[in-house]
């Protein structure tokens, strides 16, 4: 039977949403072996003069349990 686990992360890029989840996923697979998948639940931005200056995507990433 094969398991797996879900992360909660946040990414954050100052180039766009897409670019966000990119840095998620790249940063969690660096401490995480075998990521599967990635759901994006919320896209948010940091606001500074009427201008978005940070984007943010909340997302799972999923990754398969090993036997040790």
């Amino acid at each position: 039977m094969t398991v797996a686990k879900i992360v909660e992360l946040v990414g954050e890029s100052k180039i766009g949403w897409e670019d966000a989840v990119k840095k998620a996923v790249s940063d969690a697979s660096k401490s995480i072996d075998n990521i599967t998948g990635v759901e994006v639940y919320n896209w948010t931005a940091q606001i500074d003069a009427g201008e978005i200056v940070e984007y943010k995507a909340n997302v799972k990433v999923a990754f398969g349990v090993t036997d040790r």
